[in-house]
């Protein structure tokens, strides 16, 4: 297959960069100063866009698309897509992270239940000298609390927001207020807050280097079983897709 720039997965486009093309491609993002919604894939988001159109439109009309999760990985490589590697919505908050004090960036951080998004916040810091969190606000908000949260981000002016609202969540409020927000990159990152700030755990490295991540998250949350249906469901329209291209 010639070089492609973006693998259609069950009809949602994603970008097939390197971890650190998507850290290029936001930098331009953030030096156009308009706003831009990045949204980091993965299998369980895709399968439900299968009967939810608005979601689908969300994903393909996004500025910037990551392979997160090893579904995503799979399943491209499995329709002939050359997908080099994952790009989790953790990691890439940790490498903009990094990159932030040399660029100057601010960044908040939205979701969570009330304090996590503080403590990640005291954590990040730490971990990444002269990092500026502007600023903070949980994800346990009403509808009327919103246009205060917009202005207090607008105010505040930073130039990534992460959304740590679980998936689709995120994605549907990114979409709904990005105009408003005006940030130049907006990224949903689903549990990533709770796991730095230490209120839940990250699989161990060998784990994830295995792709077996899910399996540690859903041995640490048996609650997640219903989610994880998805995965198989994903599967087996991957297996479709593929037998009816050929």
């Amino acid at each position: 297959m010639e070089h492609q720039e973006r693998a259609n997965i069950l009809g949602c486009q994603v970008d097939l960069l390197t971890s650190q093309e998507v850290i290029a491609k936001i930098k331009e993002l953030i030096y156009r100063r308009r706003p831009a919604h990045i949204i980091t894939l993965n299998a369980e988001i895709v399968y439900q866009a299968q009967t939810y159109q608005e979601l689908k439109n969300i994903i393909n009309n996004a500025n910037l698309v990551t392979p997160d999760g090893i579904g995503i990985v799979w399943g491209g490589r499995h329709l002939g897509y050359d997908i080099k590697e994952r790009v989790t919505g953790i990691d890439l908050l940790h490498q903009l992270c990094k990159e932030a004090p040399a660029e100057a960036w601010k960044i908040f951080l939205l979701g969570s239940a009330p304090g996590v998004a503080d403590k990640a916040a005291q954590n990040l810091t730490l971990a990444y000298p002269g990092l500026q969190i502007c600023g903070t606000h949980h994800g346990y908000f009403k509808d009327e609390d919103i246009p205060a949260i917009i202005q207090k981000i607008r105010e505040l002016d930073p130039h990534i927001l992460f959304v740590s609202l679980g998936a689709p969540k995120q994605e549907l409020w990114i979409k709904r207020y990005q105009q408003e927000l005006g940030v130049p990159a907006c990224i949903g990152v689903g549990g990533s807050l709770d796991v730095i700030a230490g209120q839940k755990k990250r699989a161990p490295g060998w784990m994830i280097k295995l792709n077996l991540e899910w399996l540690y998250r859903l041995a640490a949350e048996p609650s997640r079983f219903q989610r994880q249906l998805a995965l198989p469901k994903f599967a087996a329209l991957i297996l479709k897709s593929k037998s009816q291209s050929k």
